[in-house]
């Protein structure tokens, strides 16, 4: 069975995410080493620990997700032997970052170093501005009922699943229009800023420099990216897509689909939660899922992603 390995983006973090395959698997505590001596702060504690407002920082967000993610997928690899190698991975928003450190083109220590900086910048950037959840309507009739505000569709996630993004006021007013609309709920969410908006052009300068500065190198594994939802399979692609995905919409519906498109038939997720699973049933019902969060869902998850259970 082809699987395709996802990495989970801001909002699924928890207070505990990492401590227990830390505990059992050392591969996975060096990673939490690795993020503390890398950014300079606790960040081990902090999500073994939280407490969690601190956690929901968008600059301290960043880093722990990546580094609970790449943790769980280094947990895996030394509880199965060996990996079977994906044929593709993919991460939502931050998790794009962690996909490409799994992929090899990133070192986890940058990595870190440059999602903390990304959190910073997007943290700064928008202060009056927020994200909101709405359900029950696809990205085509959300995005014709905000014609005309300043908000924006920001991530395509699952038919039904769409979020928006802008001002924090017209998100306020928005939501009569989009129940008018066939919405069946409009959810603010735990974002500090109108991630993937205009709003954070302001940023990507500045991001860019710091994409520039770290140490890339060849993918392992080709990568589809939110930006686009296309498969790319040269590192040198991806400082121009991951500037633009800051203030780009996330095209996860169209990401999936092109993954299941280039043959995976089962998708594992890394990292807290089981967002992206969740998704991938409602984008693709047919496919077979698992996540790797603790060491439970690890054993449940070893058959399909140890060189027994898939195949590139």
């Amino acid at each position: 069975m082809a699987v395709a390995w996802l990495f989970p983006g801001q909002g699924s973090q928890a207070v505990g995410m990492g401590k227990e395959l830390a505990a059992a698997y050392a591969s996975a505590a060096r990673v939490f080493a690795e993020a503390n001596e890398a950014l300079g702060v606790d960040l081990r504690r902090l999500c073994f620990e939280g407490p969690q407002a601190e956690l929901d920082r968008t600059a301290n967000t960043q880093p722990a997700l990546l580094a609970a993610s790449i943790a769980a997928l280094r947990a895996a690899e030394e509880e199965s032997g060996e990996l079977a190698e994906p044929v593709v991975v993919l991460g939502h928003s931050l998790g794009e970052f962690s996909a490409i450190v799994a992929a090899g083109a990133l070192p986890l220590r940058d990595a870190l170093r440059l999602v903390r900086r990304r959190g910073e910048l997007m943290q700064a950037a928008d202060p009056a501005g927020g994200m909101a959840a709405v359900l029950g309507l696809d990205a085509d009739a959300v995005a014709r009922a905000i014609a005309g505000s300043p908000l924006v569709v920001a991530n395509d996630n699952a038919p039904g699943q769409v979020v928006i993004s802008g001002p924090r006021d017209a998100l306020d007013r928005a939501g009569d229009a989009l129940r008018a609309a066939g919405a069946k709920r409009v959810v603010g969410l735990r974002a500090s800023a109108a991630f993937h908006s205009p709003a954070m052009r302001a940023v990507a300068s500045e991001l860019r420099r710091a994409i520039d500065a770290a140490t890339w190198s060849a993918l392992r594994y080709p990568i589809v990216t939110n930006v686009d939802g296309s498969v790319h399979e040269h590192a040198r692609e991806l400082p121009e897509l991951l500037e633009r995905q800051v203030w780009s919409p996330v095209q996860w519906v169209l990401a999936m689909r092109r993954a299941a498109g280039e043959g995976a038939s089962a998708f594992v997720e890394f990292g807290p939660g089981t967002v992206l699973t969740g998704l991938a049933k409602r984008i693709l019902p047919d496919v077979v899922t698992a996540n790797v969060a603790d060491a439970g869902t690890l054993r449940a998850a070893v058959p399909l992603v140890s060189t027994g259970g898939g195949s590139r």
